[in-house]
């Protein structure tokens, strides 16, 4: 079965299909040591297809997997407090997943693990802009605050860009946010006056936790994942 070049070098992991025509189209990429320069080139990926010179090979499939992270739980491999990772919860056939960002401690709901390393980078990126949807229960809030938050704050000396953030009832938010930084919706309700008592993550680029249940995971659907992947 052949496949066209740019699909090819997009399966790599090298550029995006328009990334990869255009890689073709300057030249930078060869077949059997004889540079190609039109996208309309098919291949099976037993030749010895070169990017700039070197040698590239097609990955494994990138395989995406939600899982519902419990409290209490660390998202690492091992924890230097032997507290209790993902991986105590997971079952050993996904101890060699890779995950997406983190989770805190305290923090529940959505996290994304896969099988490439690569993509695990990618997606954690803050310059990726990949938004990241949050429930967070507080005491109380103030519509001062939460436009303070809407807007952009700086907290000690870091600077957090602006949230989105909808009121659900007297108690729960609903927070999206582009970066990431570490405890970013813990910092910045904390600086608002509204300090977060629970923080359940909704929802990670397109992939939505809806009913999954706790300690649970679920391998995202292929169309969701070629979906994640336009966006490198």
């Amino acid at each position: 079965m052949t496949i066209r070049l740019s699909k090819f070098i997009a399966d790599c992991g090298i550029a995006s299909r328009r990334g990869a025509e255009d890689l073709i189209a300057s030249g930078k990429v060869s077949v059997n040591d004889k540079i190609i320069d039109t996208p309309v080139f098919f291949v099976d990926g037993n030749e010895k297809i070169c990017v700039d010179g070197k040698e590239i090979k097609k990955q494994d499939e990138i395989k995406v997997y939600m899982f519902n992270k419990p409290l209490n739980t660390m998202t690492t491999t091992k924890d230097p407090q032997n507290r209790k990772t993902i991986y105590d919860v997971l079952d050993k056939k996904y101890s060699n997943l890779k995950y997406i960002g983190r989770l805190d401690f305290k923090t529940t709901g959505l996290l994304l693990l896969t099988n490439n390393g690569d993509f695990a980078c990618k997606m954690s990126l803050p310059e990726n802009h990949i938004p990241r949807t949050y429930i967070a229960t507080v005491n109380k809030y103030y519509e001062s605050g939460l436009n303070k938050a809407r807007q952009g704050v700086i907290v000690d000396g870091i600077k957090y860009r602006p949230m989105v953030i909808e009121k659900i009832d007297e108690h729960n938010l609903r927070i999206t946010v582009v970066e990431g930084k570490k405890n970013e919706i813990r910092i910045v309700l904390k600086y608002i006056g509204s300090p977060v008592i629970n923080l359940h993550r909704v929802s990670y680029g397109p992939v939505l936790l809806k009913n999954l249940g706790v300690g649970e995971i679920k391998e995202v659907d292929k169309k969701t994942v070629d979906l994640m992947l336009k966006n490198f």
